[in-house]
């Protein structure tokens, strides 16, 4: 086992009990096909990413990171090797929009993964 999948096997069992699911294969398979679009994965490879055999393709990731409530890029890397972004002000966010925001980070990773899914399909056309 690499120390990169070991690693990346750490994050996403963390981010599963973060989220408050147990890190089990039988739970990431069933989570994790019914938020994906593509083909469904097999339990065997829920057992591979949890285990440390093996990495998820990027829109995988994406779809694990959002599941879990974490970045793609924590969840890949880590938080230590985050690049730095540059944080623009959001001239168009108004005091309202602000608080709408803050409160919806303030609320658990399941509750922000609705309110996501929410969005977007409110935001569809």
């Amino acid at each position: 086992m690499s120390d990169e999948r070991e690693q990346f096997s750490r994050r996403l069992s963390e981010a599963m009990r973060a989220a408050g699911y147990e890190p089990r294969p039988a739970v990431l398979f069933r989570l994790f096909n019914a938020s994906y679009r593509g083909r469904s994965v097999s339990v065997q490879t829920a057992s591979r990413w949890l285990g440390g055999r093996a990495m998820p393709e990027q829109d995988k990731l994406r779809v694990l990171a959002r599941l879990f409530g974490v970045e793609p890029h924590v969840l890949r890397y880590g938080s230590d090797n985050r690049i730095a972004e540059s944080r623009l002000p959001w001239p168009s966010v108004g005091v309202r929009e602000r608080e709408v925001i803050d409160a919806f980070l303030a609320l658990p990773p399941k509750r922000r993964a609705l309110v996501g899914e929410l969005v977007r399909t409110l935001g569809e056309r």
